[in-house]
């Protein structure tokens, strides 16, 4: 999710609202209490089942601590998925150093298939890409703090996908692609292994939806963090997207009618809490289409 100011959300709130909440504590606690949210879809050209966990929106360092990823590790391991997906956004802070206490954490995931991960807009400031009030200045060697947390990510059993995938089954192909934002995508990279393979797509900005190619059986993203901050009857303050509430959260639809779904997230940005928003450990049991 982009930042979203403090000033700006009061605003859009009127002011008296949102202070009222966070002064009463109720917006940190929604900021910290999440849950496992399930659901069952077909996957075209999947020929078995298949668990498949999703945790995206970490923001690992500004609001976030080790034992708020401990509690998701944990969760998520109690599910006991298939595989393991990270939408992004998964660093929040300054990386002078691989954060070893988040990749201890990540390390304890357990799947079958594995873990992998993409990159998102957040990760781009912490590498030093730009800079911010929890990146410091901009670095010029950027890549190479990309190119060395990329490894340390591995090391720790979740390596990145940035615009590659892998043949995880005979009938089951994971690609991710880059941030849109901050990065270079290349769907077409990310793909180019899938073949026949029941294919999920991973890409942390719900904007690349309309512009993705047919053979794409589900997309999952995150970024949004549902808006985040929700009213009743309203919905979002705000969401990061240039296509507005349209991939807020949840079920979506991209290109071609092929269905996404839109994460809520983990972390926070921006602002140290939520409003009728809560955090997401995403589980989908995958089935083979019908027919």
């Amino acid at each position: 999710m982009s930042t979203v100011t403090r000033r700006r959300v009061l605003r859009a709130l009127g002011g008296a609202g949102l202070g009222m909440l966070a002064a009463g504590g109720a917006g940190a606690a929604q900021a910290y209490r999440f849950g496992v949210t399930r659901h069952t879809r077909p996957l075209p050209g999947l020929r078995a089942p298949l668990r498949v966990a999703f945790l995206t929106d970490l923001h690992y360092g500004l609001y976030i601590g080790a034992g708020s990823v401990r509690a998701w590790v944990e969760a998520t391991n109690r599910e006991r998925p298939d595989l393991v997906l990270l939408g992004g956004d998964q660093l929040d802070r300054r990386m002078d150093e691989a954060p070893g206490a988040l990749l201890d954490e990540l390390a304890r995931l357990r799947a079958p298939l594995g873990v992998y991960g993409v990159w998102g807009n957040h990760d781009y400031g912490s590498f030093g890409f730009y800079g911010g009030r929890q990146y410091g200045p901009p670095r010029a060697d950027w890549p190479a703090k990309r190119a060395e947390l990329e490894a340390a990510f591995a090391a720790a059993g979740a390596p990145i996908l940035r615009n590659a995938g892998r043949a995880l089954r005979d009938d089951l192909y994971v690609a991710g692609v880059d941030d849109l934002w901050n990065g270079q995508p290349d769907v077409g990279a990310a793909l180019a292994g899938a073949g026949e393979r029941a294919t999920l797509l991973v890409t942390h900005n719900p904007d690349l939806l309309p512009f993705l190619p047919r053979r794409v059986g589900l997309t999952l993203c995150g970024h949004t963090h549902g808006g985040q901050v929700r009213l009743p009857w309203l919905g979002a303050v705000t969401v990061p997207s240039r296509y507005g509430q349209r991939f807020a959260m949840g079920w979506v639809e991209g290109a071609h009618g092929t269905p996404a779904y839109v994460s809520r997230g983990l972390g926070l940005s921006g602002v140290p809490f939520r409003n009728l928003c809560d955090p997401e450990v995403t589980v989908l049991d995958l089935k083979p289409a019908p027919g």
